[in-house]
């Protein structure tokens, strides 16, 4: 209805008297006899007042005149219109063709009403196939208008409060989650941080990852840190180097460390390891892969807003005319990270073939293990793809989510009938929340990072343009200052875990490189991932040069 409606003419509505009125209110019934309300007797003025109609004219009951009907005082037909207009739902009798083997000349009707066809009455005349149709149609309907059919404005506003209960209480069960994960993280990081105060101003860019039971909230794996490798760095070759250090990434390899102890907790001998472990093996036998128990979810916290698409400004205009539709549409695409810088891969301004000190952005690995899991190759002989339910988006800076969801969630929209087995596109919940820590311009070495995992005697500081551990870290795993990250160490853990699992044919690849790619199933998903990306013209991901022939 219009609200311009008169204000006067009309009856204002207060909360006594939703509860005190008790007109009738219209409704009508489907095919399958469900009843739908229609709650279109109350209004809202332009002021936002809700408002009712004059009465007008008392309006008959339907029981009223269906009992006319039974007691032959009225038609089919008539009736059919007077519980239109009770009911409030479009009729039309309808010409139709005649069905069955009909070799005399009729007329057919049938009754539709809100677009459901009735059967078909036929007749000599069209005056008898519209009174045929109508009691057809009444045979369906009538059954289903036994009982009450006017429901009091107090019962619709008890409707009301109850939806609108519902809905708060999800939304608050939304929050309660968010403020659990919040207060877990807050509180890991300052133990962290408490004993380490020199290392204080990496807080800044705290990513962590959650697990969330029945119980609680946990974090399982920190990490810290704005820069990947300098080029003069990235020429090793034997993995003991981490080429990319941002927050998101550390936290996400810090991740894979705890995942391996839990499999080899799953894998030990010892069965008070194997049921404290977060891994099951499938209950019907029907999987050879390990997944998460059922209770467990886990997220992603980011203190900043990552690197690259998600950073797409929030008021560029989607015209597609327009020439802020054609930034969208470079803002969206794959990016490069160099030396704490970011460039789209369709930029002029720097030439990816000229540096091996290169990685993809922050947003478009987070999109990657949207699809593939945040497990990687090597975990992916044992365990199905692990995805993250929920990011949490704690940057102060940032006004809302809007590039996150396009770059996270939208990029890859279908693609998920063309992948294998167990691996599909997760839309994940993004949400704004409040920062864990604020972020300093001014104290310690920015270009350090920190990393650590449930299970870690102490933090472990990698400068993120060398790619190894500092001399001042709390842990360092020996003089040549490699990090418990890099590709060598992950190489070390999944032996162990082949070895454990009695897996010889893991135990027998060559080298790191040879490892991942008889990952069969998570290399075709990546493939799948890529190709998918460039058709959609997202641009063409980063291959980096060979990097992982090492053996140890």
């Amino acid at each position: 209805s219009s609200s311009s409606s008169s204000s006067s003419s009309a009856t204002s509505v207060t909360g006594d008297t939703l509860l005190n009125h008790r007109p009738c209110v219209p409704g009508f019934l489907s095919l399958a006899g469900n009843l739908t309300f229609r709650f279109f007797f109350f209004h809202y003025s332009s002021n936002g007042e809700l408002y009712m109609p004059p009465a007008g004219k008392p309006k008959m009951s339907p029981k009223w005149v269906i009992d006319k009907y039974k007691r032959g005082e009225t038609h089919a037909v008539s009736l059919l219109h007077q519980l239109a207009q009770i009911l409030q739902f479009h009729l039309e009798m309808k010409e139709t063709v005649t069905t069955g083997n009909v070799t005399r000349l009729y007329f057919a009707f049938c009754a539709v009403i809100d677009g459901v066809e009735y059967k078909t009455g036929m007749g000599i005349t069209k005056k008898d196939a519209r009174q045929k149709a109508a009691e057809l149609a009444l045979q369906d309907l009538l059954p289903t208008l036994e009982g009450p059919t006017c429901l009091s404005v107090d019962f619709i506003f008890f409707i009301f409060i109850l939806f609108f209960f519902f809905f708060f209480c999800c939304l608050e069960r939304k929050n309660f989650g968010n403020l659990q994960i919040l207060h877990a993280v807050r509180n890991q990081l300052f133990k962290l941080m408490n004993n380490h105060l020199e290392f204080s101003a990496q807080a800044g860019t705290t990513a962590a990852f959650i697990l969330q039971t029945s119980s609680g909230c946990e974090v399982v794996a920190l990490g810290t840190g704005n820069f990947n490798i300098k080029e003069s760095c990235s020429a090793e070759s034997s993995g003991r180097t981490v080429l990319d250090s941002h927050a998101v990434v550390t936290a996400r390899r810090s991740l894979m460390r705890f995942l391996y102890r839990h499999l080899l907790m799953f894998y030990s001998k010892t069965a008070n390891l194997t049921e404290k472990s977060i891994f099951q093996q499938s209950s019907d036998g029907s999987s050879s892969f390990l997944s998460l128990k059922g209770s467990i979810t886990l997220h992603l916290y980011v203190n900043q807003l990552p690197k690259g698409a998600a950073q797409i400004p929030s008021r560029l205009n989607l015209n597609p005319l327009s020439i802020s539709a054609w930034q969208v549409n470079n803002e969206m695409s794959l990016h490069l990270s160099v030396e704490g810088k970011v460039f789209s891969v369709f930029s002029s301004a720097y030439d990816q073939s000229a540096s091996r000190a290169v990685s993809m952005s922050a947003t478009d690995k987070i999109s990657q293990w949207q699809v593939l899991g945040y497990q990687g190759a090597l975990l992916s002989h044992f365990i199905e793809p692990i995805y993250v339910d929920s990011i949490l988006v704690g940057d102060s800076c940032c006004s809302d989510t809007r590039g996150m969801e396009m770059s996270v969630s939208q990029r890859a929209e279908g693609i998920t009938s063309q992948l294998p087995v167990y691996y599909c596109m997760i839309r994940p919940r993004i949400s704004l929340v409040s920062s864990v820590a604020t972020n300093s311009a001014d104290g310690g070495q920015l270009t350090h990072g920190i990393n650590w995992s449930e299970g870690d005697s102490s933090l472990e500081v990698v400068d993120g343009l060398q790619g190894k551990t500092i001399e001042e870290s709390p842990f360092k795993s020996g003089s040549a200052l490699a990090s418990r990250l890099c590709k060598a160490a992950m190489l070390h853990r999944f032996k162990m875990v082949a070895k454990e699992a009695q897996r010889p044919d893991l135990l027998a690849a060559t080298s790191y490189r040879e490892a991942k790619g008889m990952a069969k199933a998570y290399q075709e998903a990546k493939r799948v991932l890529r190709a998918y990306l460039l058709q959609q013209g997202f641009g063409l991901w980063l291959v980096k040069p060979s990097v992982g022939e090492f053996s140890n």
